[in-house]
């Protein structure tokens, strides 16, 4: 078994928008059950899915990943990494925040385009 990769939204999207089918894009690069997600990755690529059967497929691969559950002792590393790296200057997006914070609970790298996650000590970081 290999190691766990939280997927980044601006991988599915990156995918859709180039014409290609992004669970064959990811199955290709990490199998199914190195794959970690969370809500706030799912809800952003489930909200943008004009077509119902193709979201039906996300939904269903979203699924079959292991999710992370945000719970409120999440939260709470949420608010005080953002603390933190607002102190440093460096003001990221919340939900990369959270992002970053669930792939950090499930012992996960983060596969992604933005580079907003660079800028977060300790977290591993890979590009599509």
């Amino acid at each position: 078994m290999g190691a766990l990769v939280l997927i980044d939204s601006n991988v599915f999207i990156g995918a859709l928008k180039s014409d290609q089918d992004p669970i064959r894009e990811i199955t290709r690069r990490v199998e199914l059950h190195n794959v970690v997600c969370c809500s706030v990755v799912k809800a952003e690529v489930l909200r943008g899915i004009k077509v119902p059967k193709f979201r039906n497929q996300l939904e269903s691969f979203f699924s079959l990943t292991q999710m992370v559950p945000t719970t409120a002792s999440l939260w709470d590393e949420v608010w005080q990494l953002a603390w933190k790296l607002d102190r440093q200057r460096k003001v990221l997006p919340l939900q990369d925040i959270v992002i970053a914070c669930c792939a950090n609970r499930a012992g996960a790298a983060v596969m992604t385009t933005d580079r907003h996650f660079d800028l977060i000590d300790g977290l591993t970081v890979i590009r599509p």
